[in-house]
């Protein structure tokens, strides 16, 4: 595949529609690819199952030269870090970040098959983000047929993205601080890619009551689910929409007879923040928190997970290119802010310039409909191609 080269401020600008071509001419190769890691189902709970998915990457990559390197896990699957294309002192890596686990446990196959129908594949993980990857390592193998393989791109794909990357967060702000960028493979905002996104935090709150007899001894007894009925209410009324805050308790429970006083009771609750600024002071709040009836205690776990992916300036010079790029392409690239966290959070707040939402078109994410729109995944491959061969500094 021959490519056209035109000079810009930014260095070497590929002609897009070239790339736009090869990229159609790899579809059929890139759509069994996606279908492959999409059979290789990997939740992130099973190590094993993840581990066989990172084998079939690991394949693919060696046959593209790649430089494989595993970040052994006991828990969770391996980590799996890629490096293609040179090392140069005159210039950093760019960094491409993903995740090969799912939220789907293995046998879900059987009911939601990987097929093609009605202008998609379907299937779990097809979105979130076996196709990603798919169009990560497709564009780097377009750029080496192209001789446009000019600088080190890292893949990182982590094992554990859907539980919070507990494990490969360091691995990742560490590698993302050796990068000149970071492209987050995540699917796209509808058709946009994600200039922000909101930081994530969790909470457990654990209330211990008295437990008595409800028609006996109703007065010696201490409500701990009254008590929680209390602390939803006022954790709640920390929701402020206007700074992107919202506290929203999603999972509760308590008692044990309906005749008994309940002596326990508890709740999970999801936090979102869109400013950084924003996070010591809920964790204060969570930390204040004092149960109302003395004779109740509450114990209290969690805090800020991800911090939010904001609008930088960075960012932002990333989206202007890929936008320009996509004009070349034929289409319009909006940008959009979205209250999903990913990996590309951290990465963003270690001030890195950091462009998300670069991976497939689709919807049902985490849904039974889970599914990739097939005409978008050429025009998008050829993009990131695109996105890999320009600097991303001035």
């Amino acid at each position: 595949m021959k490519i056209a080269r035109t000079t810009a401020n930014d260095g070497h600008l590929v002609h897009m529609r070239a790339l736009l071509a090869g990229a159609r001419r790899k579809e059929a190769a890139l759509l069994k690819l996606v279908q492959t890691l999409v059979r290789a189902e990997s939740p992130s709970d099973d190590k094993a199952a993840v581990d066989r998915c990172a084998a079939v990457v690991v394949d693919h990559a060696r046959a593209l030269e790649g430089r494989a390197k595993m970040h052994r896990q006991r828990e969770f699957g391996d980590v799996l870090e890629l490096r293609f294309g040179p090392r140069r002192k005159s210039s950093e890596p760019v960094l491409l970040l993903g995740h090969i686990d799912t939220v789907w446990p293995v046998g879900t196959l059987q009911s939601m098959p990987c097929h093609i129908g009605d202008g998609r594949l379907w299937g779990p993980g097809t979105l979130d983000m076996k196709a990603g990857v798919a169009m990560a390592l497709t564009a780097v193998e377009m750029l080496a047929e192209a001789g446009l393989l000019e600088r080190e791109i890292v893949l990182l794909l982590n094992s554990e993205e859907e539980v919070g990357s507990p494990v490969s967060r360091p691995i990742t702000e560490r590698l993302a601080g050796e990068c000149e960028a970071v492209y987050v493979l995540e699917p796209a905002q509808g058709l946009a890619y994600k200039t922000a996104r909101k930081g994530t935090g969790n909470w457990r709150i654990d209330i211990k009551g008295v437990a008595a007899h409800a028609g006996v001894d109703f007065e010696k007894g201490a409500s701990a689910i009254r008590e929680l009925a209390h602390v939803v209410d006022k954790v709640s009324a920390w929701t402020g929409m206007r700074r992107g805050v919202t506290v929203s308790v999603g999972l509760a429970g308590g008692g044990s007879k309906s005749n008994v006083i309940p002596a326990d009771a508890w709740a999970e609750v999801d936090v979102r923040i869109a400013r950084r600024g924003d996070a010591a002071a809920i964790e204060r709040r969570f930390a204040a928190l004092k149960p109302r009836d003395p004779r109740c205690s509450l114990v209290l776990n969690g805090g800020i997970n991800r911090p939010p992916m904001e609008r930088t300036r960075g960012t932002v010079a990333l989206y202007k290119r890929a936008r320009a790029r996509a004009a070349e392409l034929g289409f319009v690239l909006d940008e959009a802010a979205t209250g999903g966290a990913s990996d590309g959070n951290f990465t963003s707040a270690l001030g890195i310039p950091t462009l998300d939402g670069m991976g497939a078109v689709g919807e049902g994410a985490h849904a039974r409909h889970e599914s990739i729109l097939l005409e978008h995944l050429a025009p998008r491959t050829a993009l990131l191609a695109g996105m890999l061969t320009t600097g991303t500094r001035g």
